[in-house]
């Protein structure tokens, strides 16, 4: 069976970040490989009104797909405390946390949850429902944070985490198996890092081999289209002005390994996509035990924990393997996206 996996993201229009966008596709087509069962997806609310949440390149992946997963846009309302519900929150800063809820109640077995954005719904969800958390939540994916352990007080926190510290560090208080993915180790040093998920690829190593429909769903984001004709877009005949204008642009990931990982694979210094368990003497990551803690202002403290069963923070161990393999793995999964459509 695919896992049922719930997608938590800060995908706006006209976008902060495009990885958000690369995000959203590999997501899909985990789910349209049947790697997944994508039940649903969250959406922060925008952090200004310049940008609107793009519920727009959820309609484009649906399409593309022929699925039909729901959106929903989360609470405006930052978390007061670790312990906050937001209980009085009027209906619509209640509605992600409710979609969450009611995802997992009616899901056959335990979720999936991935975090690539503010973690307030996540937490706001897991303080009004522990129960159903522990029962109901197979794990959460944090990609958030420094992996480093001497984080100094000149340092600005990683974005995510910046965006709601409360919401951060409640994640930690969970009663479900955390994986965290540490956006960088620290920022003191290269973007590869031992303890940070940070890779990077040029845009046209993909975007050159996708399909023609895939290519306009990333010159729709890519161009800041702010049009409504999301579908018309897709039948476009020609991006390749837009497309020439970002081919060179470098762009950074950060969350794909866990999304591999949650549906039940890993990747080998090849490039090659394996089922968990197998070329383990091969992985360019795994993810490690770990006891750790968090304080209000969002600063972690870990250490090694073999006997850990419920967290876990991601570790690079084959490091000058890593942006080649994950280039070759997105590539793969991203290639199988819209093959014959229109």
């Amino acid at each position: 069976m695919s896992v049922p996996f719930i997608h938590q993201t800060d995908l706006f229009r006209p976008h902060m970040d495009p990885d958000d966008h690369w995000d959203l596709a590999t997501v899909y087509a985990l789910a349209a490989a049947g790697h997944i069962d994508l039940k649903g997806i969250l959406i922060d609310t925008p952090p200004d009104t310049k940008r609107d949440p793009d519920v727009l390149a959820v309609a484009q992946m649906n399409h593309i797909t022929g699925l039909s997963v729901p959106c929903v846009v989360g609470s405006a309302l930052p978390m007061r405390s670790r312990r906050d519900t937001q209980a009085e929150a009027p209906p619509p800063d209640r509605r992600g946390v409710e979609f969450l809820l009611s995802l997992m109640r009616e899901s056959s077995s335990p979720v999936v949850i991935s975090i690539a954005g503010s973690c307030r719904d996540v937490a706001l969800a897991a303080n009004t429902a522990p129960e159903l958390f522990e029962r109901g939540c197979a794990a959460i994916y944090l990609n958030a944070g420094y992996g480093s352990n001497e984080i100094e007080d000149s340092w600005e926190l990683e974005y995510n985490v910046r965006l709601n510290r409360a919401a951060f560090a409640a994640l930690f208080d969970v009663p479900c198996p955390v994986y965290w993915l540490p956006c960088f180790e620290d920022m003191r040093r290269g973007s590869v890092q031992e303890w940070g998920t940070c890779w990077r690829f040029r845009q046209r190593e993909i975007l050159n081999e996708v399909s023609p429909v895939l290519q306009r769903y990333f010159a729709f984001m890519l161009g800041r289209v702010e049009q409504s004709g999301w579908l018309g877009f897709l039948r476009r005949e020609d991006v390749s002005s837009i497309l020439r204008e970002k081919h060179e642009d470098f762009r950074n990931m950060w969350c794909t390994a866990g999304f591999l990982h949650a549906a039940g694979r890993t990747v080998t210094s090849e490039g090659e996509v394996v089922t968990l368990g197998q070329g383990r003497e091969n992985q360019v990551y795994t993810f490690e035990p770990i006891e750790i803690t968090c304080d209000a202002s969002g600063v972690t403290r870990w250490r090694p924990d073999a006997g850990s069963s419920g967290r876990y923070i991601f570790h690079l161990c084959g490091r000058e393997h890593y942006q080649d393999a994950m280039t070759s793995v997105l590539k793969s999964l991203l290639s199988t996206l819209g093959a014959g459509a229109f």
